[in-house]
């Protein structure tokens, strides 16, 4: 709870516009000057008029001014952004490629890796009747293109040999 809390004052202090936050004040300003004003004439005290009409007057140039003012994005709250935007597209990535679409994907586009079309050739020739390739060239085969298949191979050719050897 103290989290949500923290980051809603979080967006909640970024999201101020400074040019809006110095419209306000400068209003403010000219309301205080014109209750001194006003306060100056009821009690007769001319500096505080001749001040309070500067005040007033100071505060209606930023108002002039106002329009040349950009509100600027801080630099942190920027990187916040960056940072969103990649963790966002990381966790895209890995729920496409782990559901499956990723590699729906790239059947669909025709981008199949070279070993999975190697591997594919070598089946269709080890059932194709006209080639003389067997069922000992396909793995041989599969064993040198894929270490992984290789290394399954040799784990359960290991245990085979270790169930003979007991038995």
């Amino acid at each position: 709870m103290r989290t949500i809390a923290a980051t809603s004052l979080v967006l909640l202090l970024s999201s101020c516009s400074a040019t809006q936050d110095i419209s306000d004040r400068a209003n403010d300003i000219r309301s205080e000057a014109r209750l001194l004003v006003d306060h100056g004439r009821k009690t007769g005290d001319q500096a505080v008029v001749i001040h309070a009409e500067r005040i007033d007057v100071l505060a209606a140039r930023i108002h002039k001014r106002l329009p040349d003012v950009e509100d600027q994005v801080p630099a942190w709250l920027s990187t916040v952004g960056w940072i969103a935007i990649a963790v966002v597209s990381v966790a895209a990535a890995v729920i496409i490629w782990q559901t499956g679409i990723g590699t729906a994907i790239r059947v669909a586009i025709g981008w199949l890796p070279r070993k999975k079309v190697t591997d594919a050739e070598l089946a269709a020739g080890m059932l194709d009747p006209k080639n003389p390739e067997d069922a000992r060239e396909y793995v041989a085969a599969r064993r040198a293109s894929d270490p992984e298949f290789d290394a399954a191979w040799r784990r359960i050719k290991k245990g085979q040999r270790h169930a003979s050897d007991s038995g």
